[in-house]
């Protein structure tokens, strides 16, 4: 479904932006698997998938301007580009410092759009590009200790219906997809009652897994979903309806 593509999945390192470069490689794309801190994890996935590794802080406008810049000079084209990157610094808003508010920003809404800024030209070039954007149900109806978070996560979809508008006419689609609860390494280390708390607001009655958001991520990337830009879709089990 993918071969021949070049991919660009953005904090790839674990969690559902590993499985998301799991499920694209298998589809037959070369995945360049992003990080930002320790490389290993990403390392090892890049050698597991037969891709390769690339660090650099999404935050860094310079940064993301070179990585992209040494994909297309590496090799030949990039064709979809994951924003999956992200960081959390939960609290109530009253006691949220302008530091952990603007650290959220600068990672998960700034960091989208570096990728987007910089991919952008070399989509317009080759008149072709998937963007799919992570955003989160936080995102689309607020999440309380997550003013940071969510605000981010909205921020994304907005950009999203922009970039889909602005580019669409060159061949271009952008899509954000908006998980709910997934199980991570993050909700492997909740209580059973909290977890229970969250599934009680699920209508599937479940939480979700990396492997549900990887495969929409990965058919809103092919070819399948040429038709299809400018929409947030939810992975929540319901949460949103």
């Amino acid at each position: 479904m993918l071969e021949g593509k070049v991919a660009l999945v953005t904090g790839a390192g674990r969690g559902i932006g590993s499985t998301i470069a799991e499920t694209l490689a298998r589809e037959g794309a070369f995945v360049v698997v992003n990080y930002r801190g320790s490389g290993q994890a990403a390392q090892e996935l890049a050698e597991k998938i037969g891709g390769v590794a690339m660090q650099c802080d999404v935050a860094d406008f310079e940064a993301c301007e070179n990585m992209i810049k040494t994909m297309i000079e590496t090799y030949g084209h990039l064709d979809i580009l994951v924003n999956n990157a992200g960081i959390t610094r939960d609290g109530l808003l009253m006691k949220m410092s302008e530091a952990d508010f603007e650290a959220v920003l600068s990672t998960n809404l700034k960091g989208t759009f570096h990728t987007i800024r910089h991919a952008s030209r070399y989509f317009l070039k080759q008149r072709y590009g998937r963007i799919v954007n992570i955003s989160s149900v936080s995102g689309v109806m607020g999440n309380a200790g997550q003013a940071n978070y969510s605000a981010s996560k909205a921020g994304v979809i907005g950009l999203t219906k922009s970039v889909a508008r602005e580019l669409a006419s060159r061949g271009i689609t952008c899509n954000a997809v908006a998980p709910g609860f997934i199980e991570t390494d993050m909700t492997d280390a909740m209580t059973e009652s909290a977890k229970e708390a969250v599934q009680k607001q699920i209508p599937l009655g479940r939480c979700g897994n990396t492997k549900d958001v990887a495969e929409l991520v990965t058919f809103l990337a092919s070819d399948k979903a040429a038709y299809i830009t400018g929409q947030v879709i939810s992975v929540d089990g319901g949460m949103c309806m």
